[in-house]
C-alpha cells in the first residue's frame, strides 16, 4: 500500500526545508513524526502536516480496498522539496534605487508504503561434515618501500654540504 502527499507554494526556500526532509527520508512513520516534533526548524511545521496528510492519505486508500493497515508499519519511502515560483519584490534603496527581494517557495512531496510483512524462512539442514571447505590463502603482506633517505657518512658530516672553502 502506497500513498501520498503534496503541498506545493509553501513560503520557505526549498534549501531550508531540504534540511529537515533528509532527516526523516527512509525513516520509519513513527520515528519521523518525533523527529519533526522536536526539530527547531521552521520548515518541520510544515512537513509534518503533509507527513500527517499522507498517512491518513495510506489509511483512507486501504479503507477503500477493505485491507488491514498498520500505521507504525508504514515507512517514508520517498521525500523531496522542489523550488516553487518566487515572488519578486522590491525594495527602496538610496538615491531612488530599488533592490530586488526574492521571496522564494517551495513545493514538498512525500510518499508512504507499508513495509511488507516476510515470513521467516525455514533454516536448511547444515551441510554434511564429509565435505571440508577449502583453506583460505593467506593473504601476503603489503610490499614495503624503501624510504628515500640521505645517508651521510661519517666524513661528509664533517664537511658543509655547500662545499668546503
Amino acid at each position: 500500500m502506497e500513498a501520498r502527499a503534496v503541498q506545493r507554494a509553501v513560503r520557505q526556500s526549498a534549501r531550508k526545508m531540504r534540511l529537515v526532509i533528509d532527516l526523516i527520508r527512509g525513516r520509519p512513520v513513527p520515528e519521523a513524526y518525533a523527529i519533526l516534533r522536536f526539530s527547531k526548524k521552521l520548515a518541520a511545521k510544515q512537513i509534518n502536516k503533509v507527513l500527517k496528510s499522507a498517512v491518513a492519505n495510506a489509511e483512507q486508500h486501504a479503507r477503500r480496498a477493505n485491507e488491514a493497515l498498520d500505521v507504525d508499519r508504514l515507512r517514508v519511502k520517498y521525500a523531496v522539496v522542489n523550488e516553487g515560483s518566487t515572488f519578486k519584490r522590491f525594495m527602496p534603496a538610496a538615491m531612488g534605487r530599488g533592490t530586488p527581494i526574492l521571496k522564494r517557495t517551495s513545493h514538498v512531496e512525500i510518499r508512504v508504503a507499508s513495509e511488507p510483512v516476510v515470513a521467516a524462512a525455514p533454516k536448511a539442514a547444515a551441510p554434511a561434515a564429509t565435505v571440508r571447505a577449502k583453506p583460505k590463502r593467506k593473504s601476503q603482506p603489503p610490499v614495503k618501500r624503501k624510504a628515500k633517505k640521505r645517508q651521510r657518512s661519517a666524513s661528509a658530516g664533517a664537511t658543509s654540504r655547500r662545499g668546503s672553502t
